[in-house]
């Protein structure tokens, strides 16, 4: 399904990935009015998605040149990869920045190694194993090191 040029008109978010996080973020998004397109392989993913999701929905590779530009991803103004695929989420999101010129571009990664190297490239990633470590930290008591400033 081709978005229409009347709601991408002010801009959009793009996600890659209608797993539940994708689907959650879609859902929230849609929900606070924003414009929201979801990319994912397998058409049975958007079941996930709520009934009152307005968004658009598009079956395919977000890997894939011709999907993203059927996705009209320049008019993007972030682009979210949320895969279950760290190379997969990886890739969208360089081609957003480098290809498109994307000014928000976040990226999932499950391999915490991997995420200092992406923020290098101007690119916002999320690390799970990253976060539940600190979530745990806290619930522990055990103090914050190396605290990041972004």
């Amino acid at each position: 399904m081709k978005p229409s040029s009347n709601q991408k008109s002010h801009g959009f978010t793009l996600i890659a990935g209608c797993g539940r996080l994708g689907a959650n973020l879609a859902n929230t998004l849609s929900d606070s009015g924003e414009n929201v397109t979801i990319i994912d392989k397998n058409p049975g993913a958007f079941r996930k998605l709520s009934p009152s999701y307005g968004g658009i929905v598009m079956t395919g590779d977000a890997t894939e040149m011709n999907v993203l530009h059927n996705a009209e991803i320049e008019k993007a103004t972030t682009v979210i990869s949320v895969t279950n695929k760290d190379n997969t989420n990886i890739m969208v999101a360089q081609l957003a920045k480098e290809m498109f010129s994307i000014g928000q571009v976040i990226a999932r990664l499950y391999d915490p190694e991997c995420e200092c190297v992406y923020r290098e490239f101007g690119i916002d990633t999320i690390c799970p194993a990253v976060l539940s470590t600190k979530e745990i930290d806290k619930l522990l008591g055990v103090p914050e090191t190396g605290a990041e400033t972004t």
